[in-house]
């Protein structure tokens, strides 16, 4: 897994900025009803995202949680006093606390079933009766785009996935969240180009290819050989999935 506090400083320009946050902080607000007036951002990373909620709507409080320090100290530069340090398995509110609780890009980074059960479990927990949870779900399957990135990258090894849909959807329904609705936005600016897969390979994105791999170096001669090094290809396409609490 890559090591966010060394992320912080370069997260967002590497992962779309502006454009990419706009787009999916209106997709998750689209299922968010109107007149949520708490709203809990777990994993809310630089805040990049966050900031688009509390400026979407007038006396909607949002608040945001990290557990990783230099991720959460830029969050709270955009939001000034609304931001907490936090594990999203242990999170450190109150029950019924708030109105909506969203994930977006948190659930694929888990360990295991485990681990995305009980984030699961404390969205259930700190939501009103009545309240929504949103949260991004099969986040690695959006990166494939048809590519020739993806033909290179077809046979590397995989992690299992901890975001599957169904599987999210099974949790949910296990802490008594039910289905309330589903969106798919774009990554804008996350478009793969062969030169920045290749740069990604080599600083350990890929954590079944780590650096120094016999396996990774054949996939990067591979990337290496693709025309166009610089054009980016067609961008991802994320979803999300919406559970009302009964």
């Amino acid at each position: 897994m890559l090591d966010y506090d060394k992320e912080a400083g370069d997260y967002d320009a590497l992962r779309g900025g502006e454009p990419r946050a706009e787009a999916a902080a209106r997709a998750v607000l689209g299922l968010v009803p109107e007149g949520t007036r708490r709203l809990l951002d777990i994993a809310c990373g630089t805040g990049i995202v966050t900031r688009r909620f509390a400026a979407a709507r007038d006396g909607m409080r949002v608040t945001g949680v990290d557990l990783t320090h230099a991720m959460a100290s830029r969050a709270a530069a955009r939001l000034p006093g609304s931001v907490v340090i936090g594990d999203g398995r242990r999170l450190p509110f109150r029950d019924g606390q708030f109105d909506a609780v969203t994930s977006v890009w948190l659930l694929h980074l888990l360990r295991g079933p485990d681990d995305v059960r009980a984030v699961v479990g404390e969205c259930a927990r700190v939501l009103r009766p009545g309240g929504v949870y949103v949260t991004t779900v099969d986040k690695g399957a959006s990166h494939n785009v048809g590519s020739d990135i993806d033909a290179v990258l077809a046979r590397r090894p995989r992690a299992p996935a901890t975001d599957p849909s169904a599987a999210v959807e099974k949790y949910a329904d296990e802490h008594g969240l039910r289905t309330a609705g589903q969106a798919r936005f774009p990554g804008r600016g996350q478009g793969r180009s062969p030169r920045r897969t290749l740069a990604d390979l080599r600083r350990g994105w890929f954590v079944t290819l780590p650096p120094g791999d016999p396996l990774a170096d054949d996939f990067a001669v591979r990337l290496a050989a693709l025309p166009d090094q610089d054009r980016a290809r067609p961008d991802p396409e994320f979803t999300l999935r919406a559970f009302r609490k009964a």
